[in-house]
C-alpha cells in the first residue's frame, strides 16, 4: 500500500505546475458554474426592483423614453434609479428578445465567473511573492463557490453586475500600480464610472480605490520617472470620461424635471412626490434587523401596518404603545401616508429620539451595520425570516446557523488577509471602512447591502487561506519528521 501512494506521488509530482494550475481553475469554474445554474432554476425569480429596471429598459427600447409606466398606456419619467442597469437590460432584450430576463441572469453568470478569474490575477498580484500562486488559487475557489454572491447571479438585480465592476476596478488599479499605463487606467475609469451608475453607492469604489491609482502616476515605470505632462494627461482624461455620463444624466434630470440630480435621490422620490421623511425618522428609531424591514418598512405606504409586527424597542412606555397602536389604527384606514400623517409619525420620532439621543445616535446605526454584515443570508432562499425558532421549522434553523457560520469564515478570513498585509491592503480596508460607515445612515437593513465588499474579502481570503494552508502543512511535515526521528 505504502509502495502504491509513493508511485502515485511521483506521478503527481512530474505532472507541470502549470498543468495542475490550469485544472484546478478549470474544476472551480466548473463548480461555480453548476452552482450558479441550481440556483437559477431554483430560486429564479422576477419581482420588485427587477421589474422597475425591466420596465425602464422597455419603455427605453419601445418609445425611447426614461419612464415607468403609469395608469393605462401613460407613461412618466422617472429619476428613482440611474440609468446602468436598465442600459444592461436593454442590450439584453434587444439581443435575446424583449423582457427576456433569464438572458440577463445567463449573462450576468458569465460576467460574474469572469469577476472570479479577476479576482484570482488580483489577489496574485497583491500576495507576497511565495504565496501569489496559492493566493490565486485560493481566491478563485472562495469566490467560484460562495453562495451569497452566486445567488444573485441568477437574479435580475444590479448586485451581480456591481460585483464585476468592483472586481474589475481591483484587477485594473492592481495592474495601474504594477506598470502605469493607458489601459489599466481606462479599466479603471471604465469599472468605477459604470458601478456608481449602477447604484449611487457605487462611487465609493472610486472614493477608496481611485488615490491607489494616483499614486501609481507617480511609480516609476520602466525604470523612470513618468512624465508630468502624461501625468497630467491620463488623470484629465480619466476624470473627463467618469464625469461624462453623470453631466448628461443631470442635464436630463433638469431638462425634464428642472431639478440638479446627479446620482438618484436618497428616498427614491421624484420630483413633486412627498418623501415620507417623519416616517423613515420613525422607522430609524426603532428598527435593527431585516424582518422589521420587511414586515413593516416595506409594507408602508399601500399595505397594513401590524403594530403586532413592532418590536418591543418601538415604545419606550404603555402611552407611546397606545399613541403608536392610535396613529396605525389611522394610517390602516386607507393605508396612505397623508402628510399630516407623515408630520405624525415625525413627532412621535423626535421625542423617542429626544429621549435616548445615544441610542438612536450610535446603538441602532452600528446594530443595523452589523445586521447586515453577520445576519444569515438566506434572503433570497425559501426560509422563514424567524429562521431562529427551532421548534417551528428545525432544518431550517440549522441551516440558517451554517450559512451565518459559512457568512463568518468569509469575514474572519479576510480579516486574516487584512492582517497579513498584502499589497494594495490599505484601499481595500479604505473601502470596507467608507462601506460600513455608509451602512449606518439606512433605516432599513438588508444583507445584500453589504455585497459590494465580498470581492475584496474574497482576495483577503485568498491569501489568508493559503498562508494557512502552507503553516498548517508545515507543522504536519515536522510532526512526522520528530515522529521519525523517534
Amino acid at each position: 500500500m505504502e509502495a502504491a501512494h509513493e508511485s502515485q506521488s511521483k506521478v503527481w509530482r512530474r505532472v507541470p505546475a502549470s498543468v495542475l494550475a490550469g485544472l484546478s481553475a478549470a474544476l472551480a469554474l466548473a463548480a461555480g458554474l453548476a452552482l450558479r445554474l441550481w440556483m437559477l432554476k431554483q430560486f429564479f425569480l422576477v419581482n420588485g426592483d427587477s421589474l422597475i429596471y425591466g420596465g425602464l429598459a422597455k419603455n427605453l427600447l419601445l418609445h425611447g423614453r426614461y419612464a415607468l409606466n403609469g395608469a393605462g398606456s401613460e407613461l412618466y419619467p422617472t429619476l428613482i434609479r440611474l440609468p446602468g442597469y436598465p442600459l444592461f437590460l436593454v442590450g439584453c432584450f434587444r439581443v435575446f428578445g424583449m423582457e427576456n430576463y433569464v438572458s440577463a441572469a445567463w449573462v450576468q453568470i458569465a460576467l460574474e465567473l469572469a469577476g472570479c478569474l479577476l479576482l484570482a490575477d488580483f489577489a496574485r498580484r497583491i500576495a507576497p511573492a511565495a504565496l501569489s500562486r496559492g493566493a490565486a488559487h485560493g481566491t478563485l475557489w472562495l469566490a467560484a463557490l460562495c453562495p451569497f454572491t452566486a445567488v444573485y447571479a441568477a437574479e435580475p438585480m444590479a448586485e451581480a453586475l456591481t460585483l464585476f465592476m468592483v472586481a474589475l476596478a481591483l484587477w485594473s488599479a492592481a495592474r495601474f500600480r504594477a506598470r502605469p499605463g493607458w489601459g489599466p487606467a481606462l479599466w479603471f475609469t471604465f469599472a468605477v464610472t459604470y458601478a456608481a451608475l449602477l447604484r449611487p453607492d457605487g462611487a465609493l469604489v472610486a472614493l477608496a480605490l481611485a488615490p491607489a491609482l494616483l499614486i501609481g502616476l507617480w511609480r516609476k515605470e520602466g525604470g523612470a520617472v513618468i512624465p508630468a505632462g502624461k501625468t497630467f494627461r491620463m488623470a484629465v482624461v480619466c476624470a473627463l470620461l467618469a464625469l461624462m455620463p453623470f453631466t448628461a444624466w443631470s442635464w436630463r434630470n433638469w431638462q425634464v424635471f428642472h431639478v440638479f440630480e446627479p446620482l438618484a435621490p436618497r428616498l427614491a422620490t421624484d420630483p413633486g412626490e412627498i418623501p415620507h421623511t417623519g416616517w423613515e425618522r420613525w422607522v430609524k428609531s426603532w428598527c435593527l434587523d431585516f424582518v422589521s424591514t420587511y414586515y413593516v418598512y416595506w409594507n408602508v405606504p399601500g399595505d397594513v401596518l401590524d403594530v403586532s409586527k413592532l418590536p418591543s424597542r418601538a415604545f419606550d412606555s404603555p402611552a407611546q404603545y397606545a399613541e403608536t397602536a392610535a396613529l396605525a389604527a389611522d394610517y390602516n384606514e386607507g393605508h396612505e401616508l397623508t402628510p399630516a400623517m407623515d408630520a405624525r409619525f415625525g413627532k412621535l420620532a423626535a421625542a423617542r429620539i429626544a429621549a435616548h439621543p445615544l441610542r438612536s445616535a450610535v446603538w441602532l446605526p452600528l446594530g443595523r451595520m452589523a445586521d447586515m454584515w453577520l445576519r444569515p443570508r438566506v434572503e433570497n432562499l425559501p426560509i422563514d425570516l424567524d429562521w431562529w425558532l427551532y421548534e417551528n421549522h428545525n432544518a431550517e434553523t440549522r441551516f440558517s446557523w451554517a450559512y451565518a457560520g459559512l457568512n463568518a469564515l468569509y469575514l474572519l478570513l479576510g480579516i486574516a488577509g487584512l492582517c497579513l498585509r498584502p499589497r494594495f491592503w490599505r484601499p481595500m480596508l479604505a473601502y470596507l471602512v467608507l462601506r460600513s460607515a455608509l451602512l449606518t445612515t439606512i433605516e432599513a437593513p438588508e444583507a445584500r447591502y453589504t455585497l459590494e465588499c465580498f470581492p475584496m474579502l474574497f482576495a483577503l481570503g485568498g491569501v489568508a487561506l493559503y498562508r494557512l494552508t502552507t503553516w498548517v502543512l508545515l507543522v504536519v511535515l515536522k510532526v512526522k519528521a520528530s515522529a521519525g526521528r523517534g
